[in-house]
């Protein structure tokens, strides 16, 4: 083994200590006046008893897995039984990530809203500042992860699954995180906008209504914490697919192949930080410019250090071509998905001109706009697997490959994605906390400008997630296909046919689910803050006290309930269909999954963001401004496009990467 394998594991210490020293620069800005503490206390304690309670629910899941992989290795000699080993690793690692990054971002925007009495560049240095240590804590957990399982394990950990076990850890964690946290800040959000904004209205973050405290908290564990785990998996799935399918391959240089997804994760790690620098000691005047300076520099640099790596120690300008696919193709997906997300272009737009006739045109609207956004996505992503399976196939012979490691380019710089995208909420809940806090309207302003572009990075890291589950997917099915020899296939074979049209349906399934959830939810907060308005006497007055911790207990057991179906769902399916029908049928549904889901994920996700946008624009005082009947008909919409954009759209994409690594995982089985 090289020695370069260490510079795995310590860029991902880079990381962590760089995180850390964030967090520490954090906690010595001003936290505010005693009622901006008191409620931003209030929010962490609610963000973090939820994520205890998911937790113990999940260790339970978790144990049982380990329990079943580990009795496969010991009993049927099919498994290698440290995979049960990795895969508690895996787990265990998002675990940490997302406990700790949700951490600092509660502390963090209390600190925001006290930070924009000052300006909007003070308010931005904060709220960006904890985004990046939730981002530098999945690269540093996952890469570092990585790398020390490979050094204790070598190629034979790869050849022989065990690594496989550390991604279906991280897998398993991504997608309650993303159903559970998706759940519990959407039946918030609607029954806080629903019954606070159109049937009282009041503003927005009003303390007056008993879910707002839920809402904020909300915006954390789902935006936060799920966002994290959802980029996590994605992150540590390219990284272990590459390597599974470099086991193939003979190099042509002293340097292993199955290094070299390492090495680019490892520089990327090094570009993000430079990228996350950059932001932080920007002017920030205009958030938007700083914070897309800093995705490019980061991606330019990858690019700059990727192109000595291939150059430098494999001789061979193919690999860095493919990661140019990649990490174009992410970045050309995240300005698509602005395109139809932000109010700066004529598709949100055009949703809040269709509002003018009410809530139905509104919705229908928006439901085509999510449509129109599949069409260049779809095509961008195309034509980085054709660019990169041409360059590996016809220069170097290794075209699937090439594929898995455009994934791993597009995710390169996940530090800095993440970074960008949790700074959204943290930049809401400071909204949040100065209203309810009744700080000066000015501060207020600062908090939504940062809020308004933060939308739409919200829906660009969406985007961007969306975009590198559908690689990572492909890369992990090749690496399912190889590992069961699954080769001549025809589209007359029954089985795969059969497990086509099972996997083209289960995405839809999985949307049903998720989506009923959160109306059930919803549906018992709307009738809980009603309760309020009716029974508590003065509350609308500004005299009586709402409940907020019964809004925060029904948010929580309803998305603790809820979660379990589908989460169930993702990882027994690819289990029962490669015993009941076999692995060409198994094949046949990741493939049908995999385009169904990437699919239903781009345009759920895009509509819900266009929606929300849509309600803005008009908030901003187009065609009425707020109070309107055109408002009235916006919020409708958003409230549709809620469970949308933060449940069933960015789950869909764990959903199918969860399904490949259970498959690939447990493949030894099915031949």
């Amino acid at each position: 083994m090289s020695g370069l394998v260490w510079i795995t594991p310590i860029s991902g210490l880079i990381a962590l200590l760089v995180a850390g020293f964030t967090a520490s620069v954090i906690n010595k800005y001003d936290a505010g006046n005693d009622r901006m503490k008191q409620i931003a206390q209030a929010i962490q304690q609610g963000a973090m008893a939820f994520l205890s309670s998911e937790y113990k629910v999940l260790v339970i899941f978790v144990a049982v897995v380990a329990a079943i992989i580990g009795a496969v290795g010991f009993f049927a000699d099919v498994m290698h039984p440290m995979t049960a080993v990795a895969f508690l690793f895996g787990a265990a690692c998002s675990v940490a990530a997302g406990y700790f990054g949700m951490r600092v971002a509660t502390q963090a925007n209390v600190r925001t809203a006290q930070a924009a009495t000052q300006g909007m560049p003070q308010a931005l240095r904060v709220a960006f500042s904890g985004g990046a240590v939730m981002g530098l804590l999945v690269v540093g957990l996952g890469l570092t992860g990585v790398g020390l399982l490979y050094i204790v394990f070598g190629d034979d950990g790869v050849g022989k699954g065990i690594i496989n076990g550390f991604a279906l850890g991280a897998s398993s964690i991504a997608l309650f995180a993303r159903v559970g946290g998706g759940i519990y800040t959407k039946a918030a959000d609607v029954g806080a906008d629903l019954v606070g904004k159109v049937e009282a209205g009041i503003p927005e973050d009003d303390p007056r209504n008993p879910a707002v405290i839920a809402d904020n908290v909300g915006d954390n564990v789902g935006d936060v914490a799920g966002m994290g785990a959802d980029l996590f998996e994605s992150y540590v799935g390219s990284i272990i697919a590459t390597m599974a399918l470099a086991i193939y391959l003979t190099s042509t240089s002293d340097v292993s192949l199955v290094l070299l997804p390492l090495l680019i994760s490892s520089v990327g790690i090094l570009a993000s930080i430079i990228g996350i620098l950059i932001v932080q000691r920007s002017g920030g005047t205009n958030p938007s410019l700083s914070l897309r300076i800093g995705t490019f520099v980061s991606g330019g640099l990858t690019l700059l250090f990727t192109a000595g790596i291939s150059l430098g120690l494999y001789n061979s300008w193919v690999y860095f071509g493919a990661t140019v696919a990649g990490l174009l193709a992410g970045i050309i997906i995240g300005l698509l998905t602005e395109y139809y997300t932000s109010s700066d272009f004529k598709p949100v737009q055009g949703i809040a001109a269709q509002s003018q006739t009410g809530a139905a045109t509104n919705i229908i609207s928006g439901l085509a706009v999510g449509m129109k956004s599949t069409v260049a996505p779809i095509l961008v992503i195309s034509i980085a697997i054709l660019v990169a399976y041409w360059i590996g196939e016809n220069i170097a012979g290794e075209g699937v490959f090439c594929i898995a490691l455009a994934a791993v380019g597009m995710l390169s710089i996940t530090g800095m994605t993440v970074a960008v995208d949790a700074y959204g909420p943290i930049s809401d809940n400071a909204g949040g906390i100065a209203e309810m806090a009744h700080l000066d309207p000015k501060v207020r302003k600062v908090t939504d400008a940062l809020d308004s572009v933060g939308n739409t990075t919200a829906a660009i890291g969406k985007g961007f997630a969306i975009g590198s589950a559908d690689l990572t997917a492909l890369g992990l099915f090749a690496a399912y296909a190889a590992s069961v020899k699954l080769e001549d296939v025809s589209l007359t074979d029954p089985n795969l046919v059969v497990g086509l049209f099972i996997g083209g349906m289960l995405p839809f399934l999985f949307s049903a689910l998720t989506m009923e959830a959160v109306g059930r939810a919803a549906g018992a907060m709307v009738d809980e803050v009603r309760r309020q308005f009716k029974t508590i006497p003065g509350l609308m007055e500004g005299t009586g006290q709402p409940d907020y911790t019964r809004c925060v207990s029904i948010s929580t057991q309803s998305a603790l309930r809820e979660m379990i179906v589908p989460g169930i769902m993702a990882v027994a399916v690819p289990l029962v269909i490669g015993f009941a029908l076999g692995k060409e049928a198994l094949g046949g549904t990741l493939a049908g999954a995999l385009v169904t889901g990437v699919l239903m994920a781009i345009f759920m996700a895009n509509a819900g963001g266009a929606w929300d946008n849509a309600k803005k624009f008009v908030e901003a005082g187009n065609y009425g401004g707020k109070k309107s009947e055109v408002h009235k008909a916006t919020v409708v919409g958003d409230t549709v496009g809620d469970p949308f954009k933060d449940t069933s759209g960015p789950s869909l994409n764990i959903l199918i990467k969860l399904m490949s690594i259970v498959s690939l995982v447990f493949a030894p089985l099915f031949i």
